[in-house]
């Protein structure tokens, strides 16, 4: 006689369906279209199946919920709740419980395979957590005289445990298996990449899943570690781009790879040095072991993805601007000769679009399509030594890029520097004294409010600060609409430095260093030269998409994040357009390459937005 079929109610999705008797809460929320986690593939073992099983009279689904509609734990699920402090009356495992009746189950967030996690540093955006590469915990049976080999029964358990066939291990990890299989006792963790290869092998039971999101600038390398289990950010690094020393933009580099003997070769050594570096320090700062991250996503413009893999840029150094490849890319992080890692990491390199707009502006692009404001243009600016600028009306994007070079890096300024502490951030002038205020990055007080005697540690001027400080200086008068600081300006902090001017931003009593902080005419004619190359790209974009003017910009960037949008709109940095419409969205393309070590990799080629990443 066949056994009658329940009514299985899955909160708070609201899935719900006829489920036949006997069968488990895992194996009918994955009917449903809920897909619960199960590393250990169903023995009872994980533990991160768990569920909730609600009791009593539920009128508007016409249910009732009771603890018996389910089969009682067992012996396994008993021990691991003592175990684990669980009350197996409120949570059961989806592994275990089987549908007896009638039963409502809330599932919480951190029992489903494809979490929700919250993930932007300005403005939060839900993703989906479904990165490209996951764990699968298996039961290997013993050899025995006559039996298949190691690898033959790893295979067979995954078969029978998880229905995966065909995966593909590489020689270093047969190197290992036989060890480590056996000092897990015939347990294994095994670390998946696309259900297709294997990348790492763990004794026993193993819950370490890290992705790398790594945004390689022009100027700044950034990182973020992330769990791709959660989609938690565990730690994000930053260091300067050592290749540098060979070059402020991306033009000198590709110079020096072509009049260098081994030039390529030590710009690409060099930022894989830097990957390795900061991936070590991101562990570090997370707690973990440097091998349990398994999954890396690199973006970056054109040059600079040449150069992490190694390829001379010398065709992007000319029309026709020549790609060696756009595609996205798969591959190992030994082939990088990247260390700081798991060996068989798997690294995915967005694709490229043309000329100098990289890997960066697909990320970005990816991240706030789905943002987008339905009416009107909107434009994104990631803002760098390298600028990438989108423009979208419509279902029309358009993309550029502007060597706005390294002054909004606080390069090429006098007294510029890196956003760190003791920089010159924020600084204002009284329109009707003339008096001078400013913060610098580390302390929350103004210049002017600090207690008799006291001073700030200012040690020079970061790029939105010299933002700040050519907008003020305008606007006061101190420099005309074409940027000329004259020696003779009527302002009591301008003094003449041969033919021109310089103001005296910070006096050397004002600092606790002792420093004096200038701004001088070449600095203010850097600043008008890189916010020219940007805005001309801009306009450019603007003439082809045939709009006047836009109804949304967002700043992205590191650097984006902290520009004042009023200071930026007044030196023309940026067009004009609503300040209520402008804003920031944090570091995009980073975003979106945590996303992806956080996602799977449907887009871009079947990347990552971040595993992490």
């Amino acid at each position: 006689m066949n056994e009658p079929a329940h009514r299985l109610i899955l909160m708070p999705s609201g899935r719900q369906g006829q489920i036949a008797h006997g069968t488990t809460l895992l194996e009918a929320s994955r009917s449903l279209g809920v897909e619960l986690e199960a590393i250990c593939g169903g023995r009872q073992t994980c533990g991160k199946c768990l569920v909730h099983p609600e009791q009593g009279e539920f009128l508007k689904h016409g249910i009732r919920s009771d603890a018996d509609h389910l089969s009682p734990p067992q012996a396994d699920e008993q021990a691991y709740a003592a175990a684990h402090g669980l009350d197996v009356r409120q949570a059961r495992m989806a592994c275990a419980a089987q549908v007896m009746g009638d039963v409502l189950v809330q599932i919480p967030d951190t029992s489903l395979a494809r979490k929700q996690a919250i993930r932007k540093a300005a403005g939060d955006v839900l993703i989906e957590v479904a990165p490209a590469v996951r764990l699968v915990y298996v039961e290997v049976q013993p050899p025995a005289l006559g039996s298949a080999g190691d690898w033959e029964r790893v295979q067979a358990a995954l078969q029978e445990q998880h229905g995966l066939s065909g995966l593909h291990i590489e020689l270093p990890l047969l190197h290992s298996l036989q060890r480590t299989l056996r000092e897990g006792q015939w347990k294994l963790t095994l670390t998946l990449w696309r259900d297709q290869q294997v990348i790492r092998i763990a004794p026993g039971y193993e819950e370490s899943l890290y992705g790398l999101a790594v945004d390689i600038g022009t100027t700044t390398v950034v990182a973020h570690l992330c769990d791709l289990r959660t989609g938690a950010v565990l730690a994000t690094r930053a260091e300067m781009n050592p290749q540098v020393r060979y070059g402020e933009d991306v033009m000198s580099r590709v110079s020096y790879g072509v009049s260098e003997a081994g030039g390529v070769a030590r710009m690409h050594h060099a930022i894989v040095k830097a990957l390795h570096d900061l991936a070590l320090a991101a562990a570090q700062d997370a707690q973990i072991a440097p091998e349990d991250i398994t999954d890396v996503v690199l973006v970056g413009n054109t040059v600079m993805h040449h150069l992490a893999l190694g390829i001379d840029p010398v065709e992007l150094g000319h029309v026709p601007f020549a790609l060696a490849t756009g595609e996205a890319l798969d591959l190992k992080a030994r082939d990088l000769g990247l260390k700081g890692v798991a060996p068989l990491a798997q690294v995915h390199v967005l694709p490229c679009i043309a000329g100098y707009v990289g890997a960066d502006a697909v990320a970005v692009l990816l991240s706030e399509y789905s943002l987008l404001d339905a009416d009107g243009a909107t434009l994104i600016i990631d803002v760098g030594t390298n600028a990438e600028i989108l423009l979208m009306a419509g279902e029309r994007i358009l993309a550029a890029s502007s060597p706005t070079g390294p002054a909004f890096e606080g390069a090429q300024i006098k007294h510029g520097q890196r956003a760190a502490t003791g920089a010159i951030e924020r600084f204002r002038i009284d329109r009707k004294t003339g008096a001078v205020r400013y913060q610098v990055i580390g302390d929350s007080r103004w210049s002017d409010a600090l207690p008799t005697g006291g001073t700030l540690v200012t040690t020079g001027i970061c790029g939105s600060g010299i933002i700040e400080i050519v907008a003020e200086l305008f606007s006061v008068g101190v420099i005309s609409a074409t940027g000329r600081l004259p020696p003779n300006a009527n302002h009591a902090r301008v003094r003449a430095a041969g033919v021109s001017g310089e103001f005296v931003v910070a006096t050397a009593d004002e600092s606790a260093t002792g420093s004096e902080i200038v701004v001088t005419q070449q600095d203010i004619r850097a600043i008008q030269l890189a916010k020219s190359a940007l805005y001309a790209g801009v306009r450019l974009l603007m003439d082809h998409m045939g709009v006047s003017r836009v109804d949304h910009i967002k700043l992205a960037g590191a650097f984006g994040s902290y520009i004042d949008p009023r200071f930026a709109m007044a030196i023309g940095l940026i067009p004009d357009c609503d300040l209520s419409r402008v804003v920031s969205v944090g570091n995009a393309a980073g975003g979106w390459r945590s996303n992806r070590a956080a996602q799977s990799g449907a887009a871009a080629g079947g990347g990552t937005v971040g595993a992490a990443c």
